[in-house]
């Protein structure tokens, strides 16, 4: 991989649509332009609308090109947990090579060998995680190449969704004039970043608090091994303040951003603000305390339904504890309330990048990241990045980046890369 690779993410959630540019320098992340813009067409991870959705996305991308001056053509992309299902899959190969060494193409083939299964015509594979590989019955092995063995296995978790849902999104995507470079589930790539080595090896849940539904997933051993989707969130939230102090849904929400407070104990009783009252010129005055109680209510239910979640996906002890993000996240007091309500340790994870420092943004900046990681390990060239250029400049690439699509060129090494882009194009068949 280069010293230096530019990546988009795409972060379509119900409540804003989120774009990212990142370059990736010697493994460090350095945000350089975003877009969010309000979402139309989303309703709980699910695209209820594709011109709407449509229209956003090229609203956020239009933001972040506007930006940094870079014409987006390529992105990675978040699938939400909507009907996600994990399930233990496992692949096996002769080692193909004269001398025994294991090679990338034997890698590309145990990984072909482990989607070799069955799966409900409805469904669709999203990603596969390795767990460990397998050289003549030695495991635990992370990277099996350069190794000498006969027999190579791996095991891996196989993550689908559901076709419908996916190929909707995906054909958002494609009419907003953008290509996909990766897929990768929502809470995979942020909660693999959000959540400590320590976190991720002892079992801790991440929870996304979203706009129209709340993320769960539980990572042990490093791994990914529950998610689930509760359809209640931070809209919920804004609307019981637009019935309650009698205001409109767009003040109800800067309302809950300037002023909330999830936990009633710590609110001020001296803090008041204005409320103008819907269809009237009156104004009704609150204080914080008051909005905390409302805030407090909601937030309280929603955190009794994860626990509930937890146990119906059979998570019995989170001895890391819960990590908590997503925009509801940045409301104070959050995660007080949650270890009240949850009974363990709970931290809030907000990305420490320039321009992105809010817990909203953490799945966004989780798929640029995840991108690259996963590039490293396969040794894959972003040579996409010549195709982002200057708007309202020529396309063609510079001599850097030519070099760099020419050095790709001449590399011998197989892409892993290859069998996903198949997979992928099959979607828009």
């Amino acid at each position: 991989m280069k010293n230096q690779d530019i990546y988009i993410s795409l972060d379509i959630g119900s409540s804003s649509i989120k774009v990212l540019i990142g370059e990736v320098n010697n493994e460090q992340l350095h945000v350089i332009g975003v877009g969010n813009v309000k979402s139309s067409g989303v309703r709980k991870g699910a695209i209820v609308d594709i011109d709407a959705t449509v229209q956003s996305i090229r609203k956020a991308i239009d933001e972040a090109e506007r930006m940094t001056g870079i014409a987006i053509n390529e992105v990675v992309l978040g699938i939400p947990s909507n009907q996600t299902a994990l399930q233990s899959v496992k692949g096996v190969v002769a080692v193909n090579s004269d001398n025994r060494e294991i090679t990338d193409d034997d890698l590309e083939r145990v990984i072909e060998s482990a989607q070799v299964m069955s799966i409900p015509p409805e469904r669709e594979v999203v990603n596969l995680l390795p767990k460990q590989f397998i050289v003549d019955n030695l495991d635990e092995i992370k990277d099996p190449r350069g190794m000498i063995g006969i027999r190579l296995e791996m095991d891996a978790t196989m993550i689908t969704t559901s076709k419908t849902l996916l190929h909707n999104l995906l054909r958002c995507v494609e009419r907003s004039g953008l290509k996909i470079r990766e897929i990768y589930l929502q809470p995979l790539a942020a909660g693999f970043f959000a959540l400590t080595e320590d976190e991720k090896n002892q079992g801790t849940a991440y929870i996304d608090l979203g706009g129209g539904s709340t993320t769960i997933s539980v990572f042990e051993d490093g791994l990914l091994t529950h998610a689930g989707v509760i359809p209640v969130g931070g809209e919920h939230i804004t609307k019981d303040l637009s019935i309650i102090l009698k205001t409109t849904t767009e003040q109800a929400e800067k309302i809950k951003k300037q002023f909330g407070h999830a936990y009633y104990d710590d609110a001020s009783e001296d803090e008041i603000f204005e409320v103008p009252v819907s269809g009237t010129d009156m104004v009704d005055q609150y204080n914080q305390k008051y909005i905390s109680e409302i805030i407090g209510v909601r937030l309280e239910e929603l955190f009794e339904l994860v626990l509930d979640e937890l146990a119906r996906l059979g998570v019995r002890d989170l001895p890391g504890g819960i990590v908590i993000s997503g925009g509801v996240a940045q409301v104070e007091g959050v995660a007080q309330l949650a270890r009240q309500v949850m009974q363990t340790r709970v931290r809030v994870y907000t990305p420490d990048y320039i321009g992105v420092r809010e817990p909203a943004y953490t799945t966004a900046v989780g798929l640029i990241k995840y991108a690259s990681m996963d590039d490293e390990f396969y040794g894959r060239s972003n040579t996409s990045q010549a195709s982002y250029a200057t708007v309202g400049a020529s396309t063609t690439p510079t001599k850097k980046h030519s070099n760099s699509v020419e050095k790709a060129d001449n590399s011998n090494k197989t892409s892993v890369i290859n069998k996903a882009k198949r997979l992928f194009d099959k979607f828009f068949e």
